[in-house]
């Protein structure tokens, strides 16, 4: 569905507005046996929560010091995670790093290292959608933007409070890596071309893309999920 990926080089600056963290240059319901899950895209760099034929079908590009989409997480997340529960829709989430500094010591890398863990299949009791997106709020809900961030037995208990099965939890904890700090680097290239095709004048998080539709949509409506779930 995407046109042919726009190929760039640019000087990377970093400028947070109020309107968003900035990098420069009807669906059926399904019963509790059978919930929507997670699946890791076949480009490997986003991670998509619910049915992959949910009516509706959005990708959110996120970065876990980004205070702008902690907010979009506050406000929403209960509305995303019912929707996805319920199998309406499905949210592909594409995590970013670049707010990361020497300070930070990776946190955004951690974070995004983490969400990919929580998705990896294990012992035969995978992560729901809905579980996923428990985790994804609560991990932008105790972000800490420019700090280290929480550690990994933080970041563990967050999946278990959020309904994680024990495998991923176990992992978490323990600090593995889903991927590589080489294919983290790769992540972030792909994911900010992704974005860049999507809006290349207002390149930032958060952004929310609707794949059906094929548009960036406006977040700061305080109607723009209800749109688009009547859509």
């Amino acid at each position: 569905m995407r046109s042919q990926h726009v190929v760039i080089a640019v000087v990377v600056g970093l400028v947070v507005t109020l309107s968003g963290c900035t990098r420069g240059v009807s669906g059926t319901a399904t019963g509790d046996l059978n919930p929507p899950r997670v699946e890791v895209t076949q480009d490997s760099f986003g991670i998509r929560a619910g049915l992959d034929d949910a009516p509706v079908q959005l990708e959110i590009y996120t970065e876990p010091q980004c205070t702008h989409c902690a907010d979009l997480q506050h406000d929403f997340g209960d509305r995303f995670a019912y929707y996805i529960g319920t199998g309406q829709l499905a949210i592909t989430y594409r995590p970013m790093t670049f707010l990361d500094t020497p300070a930070s010591d990776g946190h955004s890398a951690r974070i995004a290292n983490a969400l990919f863990v929580a998705a990896t299949p294990g012992e035969g009791d995978d992560v729901t959608g809905r579980q996923f997106q428990r985790f994804v709020e609560q991990l932008w809900a105790h972000q800490q933007p420019g700090g280290k961030g929480p550690d990994d037995r933080e970041i563990a208990d967050f999946a278990r409070e959020s309904g994680v099965p024990g495998f991923q939890v176990r992992q978490l904890a323990a600090g593995a890596a889903a991927k590589s700090a080489t294919e983290l680097a790769d992540m972030e290239s792909t994911n900010f071309e992704f974005l860049y095709e999507v809006d290349p004048l207002n390149t930032g998080t958060p952004t929310v893309f609707d794949l059906k539709a094929g548009k960036k949509l406006d977040i700061y409506d305080n109607d723009w999920l209800s749109k688009a779930m009547e859509s």
